[in-house]
């Protein structure tokens, strides 16, 4: 049973740290490339899209982790996991306090509404989107290294 939790748990973290690696450095670059309304408009039906899906996927992933942690504890490689479920908290603390404000906004800017400073805005985004990619990579090895 723990061989099962520690394979869905690593597929679920890597599916979700494809999504989020393809954001960062596919979508959002192929959005920064279109015409300004298009753009916006791209980055707006996103966040909105996964906005609704991805802090289940997060929760999940941490839950998992966790889960693991638990049910492997003293085993080799448990510290391993840990220190991957502290990373996924640290991916939700970054989400909640620094990318899902600005996501709010975003999800909502149209060509008639959207505010003079949305491409700052936008790149304080993406940035803080670097940093949390690296940290839920960071935490997807450890968990690849703990299941081998």
């Amino acid at each position: 049973m723990l061989s099962a939790l520690e394979v869905v748990t690593t597929v679920v973290v890597g599916l979700m740290v494809g999504v989020e690696f393809s954001v960062a450095f596919v979508m959002n670059p192929i959005f920064k490339a279109l015409p300004e309304d298009s753009g916006l408009l791209g980055r707006a039906h996103g966040g909105r899209m996964l906005g609704a899906v991805m802090p289940v996927w997060y929760i999940a992933s941490l839950v998992l982790s966790a889960v693991w942690a638990v049910a492997a504890w003293g085993d080799p490689g448990t510290r391993l996991v840990v220190v991957a479920a502290g990373l996924l908290v640290l991916s939700v603390i970054m989400s909640v306090l620094l990318l899902v404000p600005i996501n709010n906004r975003g999800k909502t800017w149209t060509p008639e509404n959207r505010p003079a400073d949305w491409k700052e805005q936008a790149n304080r985004w993406d940035r803080y989107h670097y940093v949390r990619v690296a940290v839920i990579v960071a935490a997807f090895a450890l968990l690849v290294t703990a299941l081998v």
